[in-house]
C-alpha cells in the first residue's frame, strides 16, 4: 500500500479532535500498519469505537425504561461482561410512549451489533442511569435544585425530557466524526491491497452514515413529541416543556465549550430557520444543517463536569475506548506529576 506520509500525517493533525491525540494516532498508524484488519488507520477505528459509549447508555436507558431489564437480558454478549448500570429501572409510560421507547431500545441493540461487527469494541462501561443522575442534570440546567427532585421515570413528560438529554449528543458526534474518517480517493487500483483498503474505508463511512440516520430520526421523534407539548407545564415545577429543553440545550452548550451547537424547541426568530421562525422542531445552524461535536466535547457533556479528563455524570469511571482513555490517562499523569512536584 503506497502512502504519502506527509499528506496523511497532515490530514490527521488537521482533522482529529486533539492535536496531541492526532500525533499519537498518526505515529501508531505509520509504525503499526498491520493493526486492525491490516487495512485501516487506527484513528478511524477509534472514531467508530468511541460512539459505543453513548450507544451503551441509550440501549440500557431505553430497554430498562420499557421492560425493567437491559442488555444482560436481551443481548448479554454485547455487554461483554461490563458492569450493570446503576439505578436503571422501568418507567411509568403510556402505551404510545412505551411503544416508541421499545423501538428505540432495540434500535440501539442493533447499533451495538453493527459497530462491534466492524471494529473490535469494548465492554459496557459503568453507567449511572439513576433518577439522581438525571436530577443533577436538571438542577445544573436551571442553576438550582428542583423541588421535588426531578425523576425521569415518573411519567411520559419526564421521561421524554430525560431522553432529550441523550440521543442528540450522539447525533452531533456522528456528524463530527464523518468528515474525520480517512475518505477514499477514486482512482485506478494497482493492487488487491489498495482495493481492499478502499472497501474497508467505504464500509466505515457507510456505518457512520447509517448510525447518523437513525440517531437523527430518534432525536426528531423525541423533539416532535415534546414540541406537541411545548407550552404545557411540567408539574409540580410550573415550568413549560419548551423552557426545559432550552435550559438543557444551554447547559450542553456550556459544558461543550465550543459555542452554539444546541437549541431548544422555541428560539428567538433570528435563530430559527431562515431567521424567520420561533418554532424549532429540528436544531440546526443558520443553513439548517446539523451541528457537529468532537469526542472531547461529548465527554465534557456526558461527564457533566465540562472536562474531558474528569469523569462523572452518566459515566462515574469515565468512558472506554482509546479516545476516552487517552484523556483519562492524560489527567492521571498530570495529577501524578503534580503530586511528585509537591513532594520534591
Amino acid at each position: 500500500m503506497k502512502l504519502d506520509n506527509f499528506s496523511v500525517f497532515s490530514f490527521l493533525l488537521l482533522l482529529l479532535p486533539s492535536s496531541s491525540y492526532a500525533t499519537e494516532a498518526a505515529d501508531e498508524f505509520f509504525m503499526n500498519k498491520d493493526n486492525v484488519d491490516c487495512h485501516v488507520a487506527k484513528s478511524d477505528v477509534d472514531l467508530l469505537e468511541f460512539p459505543l459509549n453513548l450507544e451503551y447508555l441509550e440501549a440500557e436507558f431505553f430497554l430498562w425504561a420499557a421492560f425493567g431489564r437491559g442488555l444482560d437480558s436481551f443481548a448479554p454478549n454485547l455487554a461483554a461482561g461490563g458492569p450493570p448500570p446503576i439505578g436503571a429501572r422501568v418507567a411509568k409510560l403510556s402505551p404510545l410512549i412505551r411503544d416508541v421507547i421499545v423501538q428505540f431500545g432495540f434500535q440501539e441493540v442493533g447499533h451495538l451489533r453493527a459497530i462491534k461487527k466492524t471494529v473490535p469494541g469494548f465492554p459496557r462501561p459503568l453507567l449511572n442511569l439513576s433518577a439522581e443522575s438525571f436530577g443533577t442534570v436538571m438542577n445544573d440546567a436551571f442553576g438550582h435544585p428542583l423541588e421535588p427532585p426531578f425523576n425521569p421515570y415518573a411519567n411520559d413528560i419526564n421521561f421524554l425530557l430525560a431522553s432529550y438529554v441523550v440521543p442528540y449528543v450522539g447525533l452531533t458526534g456522528y456528524v463530527g466524526a464523518n468528515p474525520k474518517l480517512l475518505s477514499p480517493t477514486a482512482k485506478k487500483f494497482q493492487t488487491n491491497e489498495e482495493y481492499s483498503n478502499y472497501m474497508y474505508i467505504c464500509e466505515y463511512m457507510q456505518l457512520a452514515a447509517g448510525l447518523l440516520g437513525v440517531e437523527s430520526g430518534q432525536d426528531a421523534v423525541l423533539r416532535t413529541l415534546l414540541y406537541e407539548r411545548a407550552i404545557e407545564k411540567v408539574e409540580p415545577y410550573g415550568i413549560t416543556v419548551a423552557e426545559f429543553t432550552s435550559r438543557i440545550s444551554k447547559l450542553r452548550n456550556k459544558l461543550g465549550h465550543r459555542g452554539l451547537k444546541d437549541e431548544g424547541l422555541i428560539v428567538k426568530p433570528k435563530e430559527g430557520a431562515e431567521a424567520k421562525l420561533k418554532g424549532n422542531l429540528l436544531a440546526g445552524d443558520r443553513h439548517s444543517l446539523a451541528y457537529d461535536r468532537t469526542p472531547e466535547e461529548i465527554l465534557r457533556i456526558v461527564y457533566g463536569t465540562g472536562k474531558m479528563s474528569k469523569p462523572g455524570g452518566f459515566y462515574p469511571k469515565g468512558g472506554d475506548g482509546r479516545i476516552a482513555k487517552y484523556h483519562l490517562h492524560k489527567s492521571q499523569d498530570y495529577l501524578f506529576a503534580c503530586e511528585q512536584n509537591m513532594h520534591n
